[in-house]
């Protein structure tokens, strides 16, 4: 349970830092972030049989699909976490290194390239969007700050000694 409740908190945390790092990056270099209304949109489509959009702003607005989005974007932070365990152990949640973060920051890319772009009408590893490789860059640096969060959010807790 212990363990369970520390992933949450390193999730939560590395996922914040992402976000953070979105309101930084559009204020220092005008990059937007991804709308996540938009992968709440995409969720509540499927269960309606509809996986991939051509793009997904031209797909019908679902109720509710900012926070579905939102609540998926966090879940998916805490679930990358979760790989952590299985990648570097469950000391690691309470002896955090940042190499282990680093490399499954950077690997989760993988979800944005293959899936989500892909079904948001995007392309493989943003292969349709407007700058291809503008987007991949901005990707790959966002899923390393995630790694980033992930290794001090880990940190932060090891320190207050909470668990």
């Amino acid at each position: 349970m212990l363990l369970l409740l520390q992933i949450l908190i390193v999730g939560v945390g590395a996922t914040l830092v992402m976000d953070i790092w979105a309101m930084v990056r559009l204020r220092l270099f005008g990059v937007p972030s991804l709308n996540y209304a938009m992968v709440g949109r995409w969720l509540l489509w499927i269960p309606k049989g509809r996986f991939i959009h051509n793009p997904i702003a031209s797909s019908e607005s679902q109720q509710g699909e900012a926070l579905v989005g939102w609540l998926a974007h966090y879940a998916t932070g805490i679930a990358f976490a979760g790989l952590l365990l299985p990648f570097a152990g469950a000391i690691w949640f309470t002896e955090p290194t940042l190499a282990p973060a680093i490399t499954l920051g950077l690997v989760t890319v993988a979800a944005p390239f293959l899936l989500l772009q892909p079904a948001l009408g995007m392309g493989v590893a943003a292969s349709r969007a407007p700058r291809p490789w503008h987007a991949r860059a901005h990707s790959i640096i966002t899923h390393a700050v995630f790694g980033l969060g992930l290794y001090l959010s880990a940190l932060v807790v090891s320190q207050l000694a909470l668990f």
